[in-house]
């Protein structure tokens, strides 16, 4: 224990004499999660002050025209432009001005719409009656035909943006017909009053499962404290590779190892260091998200399960992180070796374990690629106990895959170590 106790304040000297390199190892994951949480808040929760701009040329100018265009303005998404600087908006310059990306998108309505529809409707239900024997006016044969919303998109705009859209208009499209159809049968059958009920059958409500009373509010605060509390421990990654190294090359370790110190007393000290230092970092992010966030307009983090199963999932994302820098920095013989592969596992390991994009987004090969990633463990462990009010025995699969991936790392850098110096 003495000897452990040397080794660990040795480890606490050489930190020491990098203070800016510890300064940013606790100040990148910060600065990190406030500008990602700000950016995606709006993502989770509406803002009536962001609108998307978009361009209207109203060809039709009639009901079902003004239909779409007062649930576009309802919507309270969009900001529209029919006109610029009180001149209207024809369709070559709307064309020029998305594809400058001035407008997310131009909304086209064509000329003589709700004509069509009322000549299609009024000739199906008459159609319907006469199959019952009903007699109906006779409606001039006039030929439709099919009309087309043209939508110019960014060409930046996402393929989930350009969906939504095309969803939304053929929703209210759709409504409108319905509509129709009903005014049209009350006519035809000279029925005064409302004889349909338009109103929903049905309504969305999305509950937790945990709790059916309380209605589900996932926010970005709850997605990104627990993500990028990870990419900080990864981080980690990094300098401990580089220490190794240093020892390594500086003649540290030889001298080290002159002395009656084992191999895994040196690795135990580094654990030990470096793993108060990914719980420092997880308790300052975590201080963040509960105390800074409310203060900067940003959701409260919230944890529905045990503080104490938080802590030991930060331990054991903590450990294989640390297993891996161990391995890194025993394989690694110059700091230009261990400092670009390091940072390069770490983003690889952060994009296939569903950091930045969920997994459930992913191709379904690279969804099988992103169980192998001890992130994805970690994220899955966390998601688990603060979202989805797991307990010990939820989050148990995880958390020993992590602890026997840093046994594994540790074995291998002990075995490579061993092996070399028999050499």
């Amino acid at each position: 224990m003495y000897k452990l106790g040397i080794a660990i304040y040795k480890e606490f000297l050489l930190l020491r004499r990098d203070v800016g390199g510890l300064v940013i190892l606790f100040l990148m994951p910060l600065v990190l999660v406030i500008t990602v949480t700000l950016i995606q808040n709006s993502s989770f929760v509406k803002d009536d002050n962001v609108k998307v701009p978009i361009i209207l040329i109203d060809l039709d100018n009639d009901e079902l025209s003004a239909s779409i265009i007062s649930s576009l303005k309802e919507a309270n998404t969009f900001e529209i432009f029919e006109d610029i600087n009180g001149e209207p908006i024809d369709e070559e310059q709307a064309n020029k001005l998305v594809l400058k990306g001035k407008y997310k998108m131009a909304i086209i309505i064509p000329k003589g719409l709700t004509a069509n529809l009322n000549v299609k409707v009024t000739r199906n239900v008459d159609k319907i009656l006469n199959a019952f024997g009903i007699e109906s006016e006779e409606e001039e044969d006039i030929e439709t035909e099919t009309k087309e919303i043209k939508l110019y998109f960014d060409p930046a705009a996402h393929l989930s943006f350009k969906n939504e859209v095309k969803n939304a208009i053929d929703k209210m499209v759709t409504k409108i017909e319905s509509e129709a159809i009903y005014s049209a049968f009350q006519t035809e059958l000279e029925i005064d009053g409302e004889l349909f009920d338009n109103s929903n059958i049905f309504a969305f409500r999305e509950v937790n499962p945990h709790q059916a009373d309380l209605e589900i509010k996932p926010n970005s605060v709850q997605h990104n404290v627990p993500a990028w509390t990870l990419f900080a421990i990864f981080f980690i990654i990094i300098p401990l590779s580089i220490n190794i190294v240093k020892e390594k090359n500086q003649g540290t370790y030889v001298r080290l190892r002159t002395n009656p110190v084992s191999y895994a007393t040196i690795l135990s000290s580094k654990v030990i260091v470096y793993l108060l230092i990914c719980l420092l970092q997880f308790l300052l992010i975590l201080m963040v998200g509960l105390y800074f966030f409310p203060y900067i307009e940003l959701p409260k983090f919230v944890i529905n399960g045990s503080y104490f199963l938080l802590f030991l999932v930060a331990i054991f994302s903590s450990l294989a992180a640390i297993g891996i820098g161990i391995l890194l920095g025993t394989l690694s013989t110059t700091q230009e070796q261990s400092a670009p592969l390091g940072a390069t596992l770490v983003v690889l390991l952060a994009a296939i374990g569903g950091i930045w994009i969920p997994v459930f987004m992913m191709p379904k090969f690279m969804q099988l690629i992103a169980v192998i990633s001890p992130m994805n463990w970690g994220l899955n462990c966390f998601y688990d106990v603060i979202i989805r009010s797991g307990n010990f025995v939820d989050v148990l699969p995880e958390i020993s895959l992590l602890g026997l991936f840093f046994i594994s790392m540790l074995m291998i850098s002990i075995y490579y170590d061993k092996a070399k110096n028999a050499i």
